[in-house]
């Protein structure tokens, strides 16, 4: 029989121990830090940044959380036992450059280096965002991210309803809405924010009573107003993302002219009759609303929703994908829209995608954002309500 103090001084004799000094060179050259505590240790307290699998579900999670093997690995423990053990079990998977921290996180504590005790879930939120934490992608160190980020939805109508639907679904801590329109009944076949019973309401409080009463989670902040050059850009300023779903070009020039200068991304949405596109923009990477579009279209050759129609359900996919995009930013996973065009026809069910080239000619970029002066353009096209 083996006793529990042979094993471990035979596992240790077959991995590297380093020091809470080594490791901390070694993370920052590049190394993983993972922490196989239980959940109520890493719940008092954890270094920033490590990966947290607690030592009995390491064999069935750590690949789909850690996939590259040859990403060099620091495990640790409380003290160094289970991260000793840890160790050992990763080097049998495959993974290639692992050692355990001697001491674990009670010396790295002890001797001064940071660490901070983590938001958690809730027993209610880790049910509600199970299938998130599912994804290796997301888990709860993504879902802590989108409860803390803030979204701005501009407009609460056709594209705005599903978009921030699904960002409220998803636990976006806080959406912000901006409409200065009323429910109307001629809404309700697209706009599934609002019921009849809330017509003649003010669209920002029906959306608001449906975003709550989804997930309570959600602060939503309302924005009951025009935008204009007087506000854009203080009522922008509080958002790290915006989901576009104007409907008229003084407003997504106004938008794309205050996003620029602030350096906040966009994500893109448009309709019109059976055709939707989605796009990203960010200032700070890539192409922005100027260079896809340089001048707007006459007011007779850009015809609003209202003017010219639009399938009820089309408005769905289009803000549905814009929710998408906006997640993927905010989880910084994925290859985002920025500088593609992704188009889709309803009539044919398919869906195309251009490039969008910066144009040389365009002088309200990132690079110029002291130089840039917001400035109302309603002279463009005739302007309608944001959501309609």
């Amino acid at each position: 029989m083996t006793s529990a103090r042979e094993l471990l001084r035979a596992t240790k004799a077959k991995i590297r121990e380093v020091t809470p000094t080594q490791a901390e060179e070694l993370r920052n050259s590049g190394a993983q830090l993972l922490d196989v505590r239980e959940q109520d240790e890493f719940e008092q307290g954890a270094i920033p940044g490590a990966v947290h699998i607690p030592r009995g579900l390491l064999e069935t999670s750590v690949e789909a959380r850690l996939s590259d093997k040859s990403v060099p690995i620091v495990a640790f423990c409380a003290g160094g036992v289970r991260s000793a053990f840890a160790a050992e079990t990763l080097a049998q998977m495959g993974y290639r450059d692992i050692v355990s921290m001697d001491g674990g996180f009670n010396q790295w504590k002890n001797e001064g280096r940071d660490w901070k005790v983590p938001s958690v879930l809730t027993a209610e939120q880790r049910n509600r965002y199970h299938r998130h934490l599912l994804l290796p992608e997301v888990g709860e160190e993504g879902q802590q991210k989108l409860l803390e980020s803030k979204v701005l939805c501009l407009g609460a109508g056709g594209l705005g309803s599903p978009a921030a639907l699904y960002l409220a679904a998803a636990g976006v801590g806080t959406l912000g809405i901006v409409d200065m329109d009323v429910v109307d009944e001629s809404n309700l076949q697209r706009q599934i924010l609002h019921n009849l019973d809330r017509v003649g309401e003010r669209k920002v409080d029906s959306a608001k009573k449906t975003l709550v009463a989804l997930n309570p989670d959600v602060n939503v902040v309302l924005h009951d107003m025009r935008l204009d050059a007087s506000n854009v850009l203080n009522v922008i300023a509080d958002y790290d993302l915006i989901v576009d779903g104007a409907d008229n070009f003084p407003v997504r020039y106004l938008l794309n002219d205050a996003s620029v200068k602030l350096g906040i991304p966009v994500v893109h949405g448009s309709i019109f009759r059976f055709e939707g596109m989605v796009t990203v923009f960010d200032p700070k990477s890539g192409p922005t609303y100027r260079d896809m579009v340089p001048e707007a279209p006459p007011a007779e050759l850009a015809p609003s929703c209202a003017e010219a129609g639009v399938l009820g359900a089309l408005p769905g996919v289009v803000g549905t994908l814009q929710a998408i995009e906006a997640l993927k930013y905010l989880l910084g996973y994925g290859d985002s829209l920025a500088g593609r065009l992704l188009a889709f026809d309803a009539t044919e069910m398919s869906f195309r995608e251009y490039k969008i080239n910066p144009d040389p000619a365009n002088e309200i970029i990132w690079e110029n954002r002291d130089r840039i002066e917001v400035a109302d353009l309603d002279g463009l096209c005739a302007p309608v309500p944001l959501s309609s």
